[in-house]
C-alpha cells in the first residue's frame, strides 16, 4: 500500500494515547509507521490542550503526554491554514477539514458524528476510525 496522508481527529488520538491496546492505538501506530499524519498548529494545539486535562491524570503520565506530543509533532506533515470555514454542525471542527484540504489528505478520520455527517466535499474522504482500520488492512 502506498503512503497515505491522514488527518486524525483529536478524539481518536487521545483514545490511542490513553490505551495502547485498542483499535485507535493500532490505527495511530500504523499511521505513524507507514503513512503521514497531517497537523496544523490548530489541530496540534487542540490535542495538547485536551491531553493535559486533569481528568486524564490517572490514565496517562505527564511524561507519556510529552512523548505523544513529541512523536506526533516529529512525524507530522505540517500545513499552514488560515481561519477555518464552517464545514459541519460544530464550527470548532473546521480546523480538521482545513488541514485535510490544504494537505490534499487521502482521509479525514474521525469518531465525531458532526464530522462524519458533514456534507460531502470534493476531494476529501471522511471516514470513521473503524473504516480506517479496514482501509489500512488492520
Amino acid at each position: 500500500m502506498t503512503s497515505l496522508k491522514l488527518v486524525i481527529d483529536t478524539n481518536v488520538l487521545i483514545s490511542a494515547a490513553l490505551s495502547a491496546h485498542g483499535a485507535p492505538a493500532r490505527l495511530v501506530r500504523c499511521a505513524l509507521a507507514h503513512h503521514r499524519l497531517v497537523f496544523s498548529r490548530a489541530t496540534l494545539d487542540e490535542l495538547r490542550t485536551r491531553l493535559y486535562r486533569p481528568e486524564f491524570d490517572r490514565y496517562i503520565s505527564l511524561e507519556n503526554r510529552e512523548r505523544v506530543l513529541h512523536d506526533m509533532s516529529a512525524a507530522a506533515l505540517w500545513v499552514d491554514v488560515g481561519e477555518p470555514a464552517v464545514y459541519c454542525r460544530d464550527p470548532e471542527d473546521g480546523k480538521f477539514f482545513e488541514a485535510a484540504l490544504k494537505a490534499q489528505a487521502d482521509y479525514l478520520v474521525s469518531v465525531d458524528k458532526d464530522v462524519l455527517e458533514a456534507p460531502a466535499l470534493t476531494g476529501l474522504r471522511i471516514i470513521s476510525a473503524q473504516q480506517a482500520l479496514k482501509v489500512l488492512a488492520l
